[in-house]
């Protein structure tokens, strides 16, 4: 009887195809999870810094392909970039643009207003920077000013125009993008004179 045992051929014996289909079902099962992690898909990366407000288009992206798992569905893609749509916060240069960072012109809440600050803006503030904008009214006999307020405690900066000379750093030009239900506000501190500063968010004492 031992004999027979011995001699019995291996893929005779039920176990040995059940190990076997084991073995191949393993295989696929790491084929088919290394093929999907390799699996890329199209997405939209911002070329430049983008600021809330500005349009996005064509131009101020590129398509790349990237490995995006589940969370593909999060992000611009050539297929979802439609005509009219801004952004809704800033976008990195570089950073693949996400689909919440996106919306229709038409439901847009900001603006952008040009100021003029008082105080050196440094060399740190640039097109994306977040900032306060701070505002002194006027006193009634025109000497001075009174005490400084946060009119905006935060702004985008959509642009520095820093002049050349040694004021430069006194004569700096930003064009911020505010919300606009403080549109009044802001349009009314420069209409009355106020002397605005622009400071990085965190400067204050």
């Amino acid at each position: 009887m031992s004999t027979a045992r011995a001699a019995r051929r291996p893929w005779t014996d039920l176990r040995f195809f059940i190990g076997l289909a084991l073995i191949v079902v393993s295989v696929a099962g790491v084929w088919l999870i290394v093929g999907a992690a390799k699996q890329t898909s199209p997405a939209l990366q911002a070329v430049r810094t983008i600021v809330p407000g500005e349009p996005l288009t064509s131009a101020d992206v590129r398509v790349v392909d990237v490995v995006l798992g589940t969370v593909g569905s999060g992000y611009l893609t050539p297929g979802t970039l439609e005509p009219g749509l801004i952004a809704t916060r800033t976008i990195a240069e570089g950073e693949l643009v996400p689909s919440t960072a996106a919306a229709d012109a038409d439901q847009g809440r900001t603006t952008s207003v040009v100021v003029r600050s008082t105080v050196p803006v440094p060399a740190s503030i640039v097109k994306g920077s977040v900032v306060e904008l701070w505002a002194a009214e006027p006193l009634e006999d025109s000497k001075g000013f009174g005490e400084p307020r946060v009119l905006l405690s935060e702004a985008t900066v959509a642009s520095v125009d820093r002049d050349d000379g040694p004021l430069s750093a006194k004569a700096t030009t930003l064009e911020l993008v505010v919300s606009r239900a403080k549109v009044g506000e802001v349009l009314t501190a420069l209409t009355d004179g106020s002397s605005l500063s622009v400071v990085p968010i965190g400067a204050r004492s």
